[in-house]
């Protein structure tokens, strides 16, 4: 199967490079990269192009240049916000001590200038008995994921639907690690490049005197309420709405693009802090 445009490799070594580059200014020799990521402390030129050409292969966030490897300019971060492709992503899950941690149902939404303009919607088969709590959670039970296809059957379609976009989710460390767990799984030692965008992480800088961020909190705050919860499309609908607001307010603060939203600090005195919750937020 051929990898997907968006998907780069998970190798270690692959994000050492990246980030030994990075601290170097954004470009660094052949012969500096092998002698700190391989520990090669007297490759020949040659020999080193060809360990960091064989590393990195087509991974579009670098570029060649004669004996250096330079990292290439992500023009997404520096893209204004109300130009940026979003797309909103929430994952249903299970798992356990036991069992590895599997996804039952994605729910996304497209937002593009201020509106939702597309949405993706499917549960999945976990090829795993689905946990009578989970059940009572989502109201998801093991008869609706029996016929569902499983993760394999929906990964192209999924990636073609996140294609280059930002990633945003509520908790985005939860569900964007488990898609790419999932992915891993159909194309082995990959993960998806997509920028990411964590909203509980936003909301808790932009408003830390509010006591709660989690959705229904945040869903309380703006005036909505969140229909389908605990079901991804509805939560991902409701992560939108939010999104949006958030976005309206970066405006407000003169906050244009995706890389002054991560630089922005929380103003005001912050709440005692959260924990993250393992299934849902």
């Amino acid at each position: 199967m051929q990898r997907p445009a968006n998907l780069i490799s998970d190798s270690s070594l692959v994000q050492e490079t990246f980030d030994f580059v990075l601290e170097s200014g954004g470009r660094a020799t052949f012969t500096e990269i092998t002698g700190s990521i391989f520990h090669l402390s007297n490759a020949t030129e040659q020999l080193a192009a060809s360990l960091v050409t064989d590393l990195i292969q087509n991974d579009p966030r670098f570029s060649f240049e004669n004996s250096h490897l330079a990292i290439k300019t992500d023009e997404i971060e520096t893209q204004s916000l109300n130009m940026i492709d979003f797309v909103v992503v929430d994952v249903e899950a299970i798992g356990s001590r036991s069992t590895p941690t599997r996804i039952i149902e994605i729910g996304a939404c497209r937002v593009v200038q201020g509106k939702i303009v597309d949405e993706f919607e499917t549960l999945i088969n976990p090829e795993l008995p689905v946990p009578r709590f989970i059940s009572a959670l989502t109201g998801i039970t093991d008869e609706m994921v029996r016929s569902a296809p499983s993760f394999a059957q929906i990964a192209e379609s999924w990636l073609t639907f996140a294609g280059d976009s930002v990633l945003a989710a509520h908790n985005s460390i939860f569900d964007i690690t488990l898609l790419n767990q999932e992915i891993a799984r159909v194309f082995p030692g990959c993960r998806m490049r997509n920028a990411e965008l964590c909203t509980v992480k936003l909301a808790r800088r932009m408003m830390p005197n509010l006591e709660r961020h989690h959705l229904d909190a945040l869903a309380d705050h703006f005036g909505f309420e969140v229909s389908q919860r605990h079901r991804a499309a509805g939560d991902a609908r409701a992560t939108a709405r939010v999104l949006l607001r958030l976005l309206d307010e970066l405006e407000i603060r003169g906050v244009r693009t995706l890389s002054e939203a991560r630089k922005l600090r929380a103003t005001g005195s912050l709440r005692r802090s959260e924990p993250e919750l393992a299934f849902d937020s």
